[in-house]
């Protein structure tokens, strides 16, 4: 066990022997236990330093050890599933002496990336991708006949999405050379859930199970060698006593479950696995948070962790009178569907595995029959929300934008085509920081404002929040109510008290010849520029529609447009302004501020907005600049010719 204090440098003197896979080979397999435990020193010390993902890095670390040992890599192929298992593959892939830099500007990416490493095979960020990208590579492979072996890590709960399964059935029809590892840490971010996980669990930790596998062996093997006979006779109680039903019917040839701490069986089964045809699926068991207490014991709040976070510091006596911690967008909206709940028997909670991140944990303990996590299964959480929405049902979807992607056809056919009542709380709208490019959501605004029956609304602080999201359940129709991650402009929330019917902007501040539309989180640098501008600062409230009576008042009072967003430009918000001010048949000089066409990598969110001239001083900047290079080309009241 490690220390539950993390203070000084851990000495790791078999770790800095190892700058690579090739290296790493050249040690002793009896030189591998000690070396996990070196890894996993310098993973809680360099943590403890940047903060990230913990629980399922410690878990996967004699996995990736045992695969980077037995694999010619990067020859062969390892594809990680989910990234949060990726530390240690990036550790023993030439990135030790860059792990200081880990999710921090410039520095390392926090998931496998392939313009990072040469042994990173497959971008990573969103879950369930592995089995199918593995496939792909197994099938290059056959094609161009390269003898080569590809193995896909899946774990952290991946299994529960689909895309998991398609490849499944695919790869088994194609019985392609291919190797998946199902890590099964009996975890996601919160615990496993569906009928697949407790299945798997509920048989391999079983003591009756343990036994029963063991004598059924010996039994088997005391039969008489008819090869067909012995053959079926251990296919079917291995059947009976093992989740390997599923995987073989599907057309995997199963083996394990095999302890996924013990390295030298790990390395044993991959060296067999190695030799045979078709796909294997190769069943380890390991425990999120491996080796570090704290985490074991709560790998829930262990899952990723803040600078600093390892360490137990002495609790302050509590001050008096001290500030109350502001509480976050994501916290407001917790608090909101209890309230929405406990006024009304019909809303139901459901979230893709983000009960923490989303702030449902006391939703789920207020109101258990009216809580749904449905797993990394987003198509499916945005068809059930549907399906409960055509009986009555107020389904809110708790969901990040990122995530909200992965659904996007349930999204147009079942839920906007039959134009259902569901509300989507859109979480982590926008940049969010470390975790970088796959994470952030900068694209929501500009794929649903394409779909009809769709409204869409961003609150400028906590107040609009909780009031959008009140008269988003009221509403017909799909209502997205898109918010940042993190705290607002400090707006004490109050209870509401009656919803609003149509869609209306508010003017915060009256200028002169400028008018800047900002959007949601870009309301408040807006209006401090709007300042120096003697500018017209718009709170637009909702995206789409658009309040088209203050825009025609603000197109005719003022000479030039600008829209602010924290969204792709592309399609994004200022868009909308402009598809209305063309409709309106009127010519003014408009510029739309957001974020340029490329994936903003990983940082902190200040510095990331401080890159793309997205706080207040680059928002001025970019203004200052059109201003002095935009001459006037026409008067308020002209028009374009019909």
């Amino acid at each position: 066990m490690a220390n539950n204090t993390i203070d000084s440098k851990p000495s790791t003197p078999t770790l800095d022997r190892v700058d690579n896979p090739s290296s790493l080979r050249q040690l002793k397999i009896n030189d591998l236990p000690g070396l996990s435990d070196e890894i996993r020193q310098f993973l809680l010390h360099s943590l403890n330093e940047t903060g990230g993902h913990l629980g399922s890095s410690l878990g996967a670390i004699d996995i990736t050890i045992a695969l980077h040992y037995v694999f010619n890599t990067p020859h062969d192929r390892i594809v990680w599933d989910v990234g949060h298992q990726a530390y240690a593959h990036k550790i023993l892939t030439e990135r030790k002496d860059q792990f200081p830099t880990l999710r921090q500007t410039d520095g390392l990416c926090p998931f496998p990336h392939r313009n990072e490493s040469k042994y990173d095979t497959f971008g990573v960020g969103h879950s369930s991708t592995s089995i199918s990208a593995a496939l792909g590579m197994a099938l290059a492979a056959r094609q161009q006949g390269i003898d080569r072996h590809c193995i896909a890590v899946i774990g952290d709960g991946a299994m529960t999405a689909g895309l998991a399964f398609e490849a499944i059935n695919h790869a088994g029809g194609e019985n392609a050379n291919m190797i998946i590892i199902l890590n099964d840490n009996c975890m996601s971010i919160s615990e496993n859930v569906g009928g697949l996980s407790n299945r798997l669990a509920n048989i391999v930790t079983s003591d009756w199970y343990q036994q029963l596998r063991q004598t059924g062996k010996k039994v088997l093997h005391t039969l008489p060698k008819i090869p067909d006979i012995m053959q079926k006779a251990e296919s079917q109680v291995k059947g009976l006593l093992t989740p390997s039903a599923l995987f073989e019917q599907l057309g995997c040839n199963y083996a394990g479950p095999i302890d996924g701490h013990n390295i030298e069986a790990l390395c044993q089964a991959l060296q067999y696995a190695k030799k045979q045809k078709g796909v294997q699926l190769l069943h380890v068991l390991t425990k999120k948070g491996c080796g570090y207490e704290k985490a074991e014991d709560d790998p829930i709040k262990y899952h990723g962790v803040s600078k600093n976070y390892l360490n137990n510091k002495p609790k302050a006596e509590p001050v008096k009178n001290a500030t109350k911690k502001q509480p976050t967008y994501s916290n407001i909206f917790g608090q909101w569907i209890i309230e929405a709940a406990e006024q009304d028997e019909n809303v139901i909670a459901i979230t893709p595995a983000m009960r923490e991140g989303s702030d449902l944990v006391e939703f789920e303990k207020r109101f258990p029959e009216r809580y749904f996590d449905v797993g990394i299964a987003e198509q499916h959480a945005l068809t059930l929300a549907a399906g409960m929405a055509t009986d009555g049902l107020k389904p809110v979807v708790a969901i990040y934008s990122t995530f909200l992607q992965r659904a996007y056809d349930q999204l147009i056919h079942d839920c906007a085509l039959q134009n259902l009542p569901v509300l989507l709380a859109i979480d982590r709208a926008g940049v969010v920081g470390g975790d970088g490019a796959t994470h952030n959501g900068v694209f929501d605004v500009s794929y649903l404002r394409a779909i009809p029956n769709v409204t869409i609304m961003a609150p400028k602080d906590e107040q609009e929040l909780r009031q959008m999201l009140s008269d988003g359940l009221a509403m017909e129709g799909v209502c997205a109510v898109r918010y940042p991650r993190g705290c607002g402009p400090g707006v004490a929330p109050q209870k509401i008290t009656q919803t609003n019917g149509s869609p209306k902007a508010e003017v915060i501040v009256k200028g002169h010849k400028i008018a800047i539309l900002a959007f949601g989180s870009m309301v408040q640098p807006s209006l401090e520029v709007g300042k120096q501008l003697n500018a017209t600062v718009v709170n637009m409230r909702y995206i789409k529609p658009l309040d088209i009576s203050c825009l025609k008042t603000i197109f005719s009072e003022h000479e030039y447009i600008i829209t602010v967003e924290e969204h792709a430009i592309m399609g994004g918000c200022g868009s909308a302004v402009n598809e209305c001010m063309q409709e309106l048949r009127i010519s003014k000089p408009i510029y739309n501020i957001g974020i340029p066409d490329l994936f903003i990598e990983h940082g902190t969110p200040s510095e990331l907005l401080d890159q793309i001239n997205l706080n207040r001083d680059g928002i001025l900047k970019q203004i200052q600049s059109w201003l002095d290079s935009t001459p006037l080309t026409c008067h308020s009241d002209e028009t374009m010719a019909i």
